[in-house]
């Protein structure tokens, strides 16, 4: 072994014992952590464990990341690493430096989870507060042993400062060993593979992230699994997320007017709404995501193409929401968005990247006696969305890349096809145990690359050669795949009630489908308004409920939105229910004047805008321009000026909508 360390090239062995302290460094003040500020009311061994695992990956992740540049000094200078002082000064002041701030951010960290029971993140600064930096600089000096520490600190950083230049003056003595091309190109290959491994850090399709930490509901189990400083890192990102608490409590009025709220509150800001539930028979809903279905693409919209004969035929025997309306064109933002029942507004990535964001009280976790399952044919760290479910709603089963029989189709894991048949068997099975369920199945073959599968074997692709090339100019769609596509999501939407037949559940399961937001199209103008042009058809997506055994068929036009669909689920079961969210029951018909929050691009700047079955009004969140559309007059002109009061009430409400979402998705914490 001795051997085998020596035979290794100096400066790599260099890299490879600082990256090791650093580890060590880091598993250390995990270790301080456990043992005296760690708290929790799990008594589970194993979820114990699982986080200390989850928290030494993250260790290991953090201290490659650091050692990077080390190892780059190391493979392009080789043995000169060692004699030329313009590289050694170098490496020393950034070491001690490193050192520095991850000793005083774990101080830090370690300080501000005694004081506040949570990890650190940059909030942290409004302790610096103007006006509030002395108070706080007071009572750090009264509550913690500050000279001590300091003290305690200095000598560290002296030890561990011993420590890397003592481990360079030994190196520096010990003769180099001369590689030629080929075994220089071999040690640095398996570096690059061994770093490159250890910053993953995971055995899936996507990198360790945060979310992965959030197994549990529990602070103490979370907090013992993350790493203090990529979760500060990670929370930087949202920074420029906030909200506006005298806007908020300005405009609240409009907004407890509008929800219906039993007990305003200007104060506490309390938009509670306590929901009766119904004495009737327990029965499952699964809830449907369709990628990319906006509401243009589909057959009961009168596409020219007709390529969802499926669909049409649910939505007919069913309840078909004409206008269901998406808060923003994002995938991600729509899983966040349904699951919290508020509008996914942040302004940095997604809600579901933004730590602060995730804690939400929602309507799924009320379904007390139901099993919960959220389905995936691909991996749940994808955009964090693990996070959204696992750190939200009790009990939740995860299914997703890893689990399945079936193969990987794509990227986006394991055909659509397959997930259907594999959800099939799971229904089943609660069905055997009489117990009902709510399930959450995520699809997404109806985006690019657009793989289809043969399903069962009947499943056929359309060429150019066997459409209507007129008719397809129409219709919208940019490719033949993309056709394709929608019609193989059409396919795996008859396959799954297919297997509900024959699987003994469908007469006793509510299955609420919906898009997720539109795809990208060319110019079409089969709809009823010109929503291409108004940019309104982006977020105008499919939505139909088919319980054959519950509802009759109906059309509903009045305006609906994506946060509306737990609490009409909750209702349609008869679910006593608190609604913490922005949500209302699409069935309320007691509502005559109904708007869906949305936002979006247009012409390359943002927009919010509230679209009703009339009116759609939107502003323009940088000049703060302001637009009212008739959609019974001329859909393109801006009306704004012929019905002042119109304009006026639903400026109002855009604005209370969007500051309301802004001050919830911070404060609507368990």
């Amino acid at each position: 072994m001795k051997y085998l360390w020596k035979s290794i090239p100096r400066y790599i062995r260099y890299v490879i014992i600082q990256a090791l302290f650093l580890y060590l460094f880091m598993v250390v003040f995990r270790l301080v952590f456990f043992l005296f500020f760690f708290k929790t009311t799990v008594t589970d061994s194993g979820a114990i464990l699982k986080a200390w695992t989850l928290g030494l990956r993250f260790d290991m992740r953090l201290a490659l990341i650091l050692t990077v540049p080390l190892l780059l000094l190391a493979f392009i200078f080789r043995n000169n690493f060692f004699t030329k002082p313009a590289i050694r000064k170098p490496v020393f002041v950034y070491l001690f430096l490193v050192y520095l701030v991850l000793t005083f951010m774990y101080i830090f960290d370690l300080g501000h989870y005694a004081y506040l029971g949570l990890r650190m993140d940059p909030t942290i600064t409004r302790f610096l507060a103007e006006g509030e930096r002395a108070d706080n600089a007071r009572m750090l000096w009264q509550s913690y042993p500050v000279v001590r520490a300091m003290v305690g600190v200095g000598l560290f950083l002296f030890l561990i400062s011993y420590q890397f230049i003592r481990s360079y003056q030994r190196l520096a003595k010990e003769p180099p060993i001369r590689l030629s091309n080929w075994k220089y190109s071999g040690w640095l290959f398996s570096m690059v593979i061994l770093f490159a491994g250890g910053i993953y850090a995971n055995i899936a399709y996507f990198p360790l992230r945060w979310s992965q930490a959030m197994f549990t509901r529990d602070n103490g189990v979370t907090s013992l699994a993350l790493n203090p400083v990529l979760y500060y890192v990670a929370n930087m990102s949202g920074k420029t997320d906030t909200y506006d608490i005298k806007k908020t409590r300005e405009l609240y009025p409009v907004m407890t007017r509008y929800l219906g709220v039993q007990q305003p509150d200007a104060e506490k800001l309390n938009f509670v709404r306590d929901v009766p539930g119904a004495d009737r028979k327990k029965m499952n809903v699964v809830l449907v995501m369709l990628e990319s279905t906006g509401a243009a693409i589909t057959s009961m919209y009168n596409n020219p193409m007709q390529p969802t004969p499926n669909m049409k035929k649910l939505a007919d025997s069913g309840i078909l929401f004409r206008n269901f309306y998406v808060p923003a064109v994002s995938t991600a933002r729509t899983v966040y968005g349904v699951t919290t029942g508020l509008p996914d507004v942040s302004l940095t990535k997604t809600a579901s990247r933004h730590p602060k964001m995730i804690d939400q009280r929602v309507v799924l976790d009320q379904f007390k006696g139901y099993e919960k399952y959220y389905l995936l044919g691909g991996n749940t760290n994808w955009a964090n969305i693990r996070a959204v479910f696992t750190n939200n709603v009790e009990g939740i089963k995860i299914y997703e890349e890893g689990y399945y029989k079936a193969p990987k189709a794509d990227v986006w894991g394991v055909s659509d096809y397959d997930l259907i048949t594999e959800a099939d068997e799971i229904f089943r099975e609660a069905g055997k145990k009489q117990q009902p369920f709510v399930a959450f199945l995520q699809l997404a073959d109806n985006h690019p690359p657009y793989t289809t599968t043969n399903g069962g074997g009947d499943f056929k692709k359309l060429t150019t050669k066997d459409i209507d090339k007129e008719q397809f100019k129409k219709s919208g769609f940019v490719s033949i795949d993309q056709l394709n596509a929608i019609r193989y999501e059409d396919y795996n939407v008859g396959h799954l009630i297919d297997l509900a037949k024959k699987g003994g559940y469908l007469d006793n399961t509510i299955f609420i489908m919906f898009g997720d937001h539109n795809c990208t199209l060319n110019p079409y103008h089969f709809m009823p308004t010109p929503e291409y042009e108004l940019v309104s058809g982006s977020v105008h997506s499919t939505c139909f409920i088919y319980a054959p055994a519950l509802i009759k068929p109906q059309v509903i036009n009045y305006a609906v939105s994506l946060v509306d669909v737990y609490p009409t689920m909750a209702k349609l079961v008869g679910l006593p229910f608190k609604n913490y969210t922005l949500g209302q029951d699409m069935l309320d018909s007691t509502q005559t004047s109904r708007y869906a929050f949305a936002s979006y691009a247009k012409n390359l700047q943002g927009y919010i805008s509230m679209i009703g079955e009339r009116y759609m009004y939107e502003i323009n969140t940088k000049t703060q321009d302001a637009y009212l559309y008739d959609m019974l007059g001329d859909p393109l002109k801006n009306v704004k000026a012929q019905y002042p009061d119109t304009a006026k009430a639903l400026d109002n409400l855009t604005r209370a909508f969007y500051e309301s979402t802004r001050y919830l998705i911070f404060n609507n914490k368990k």
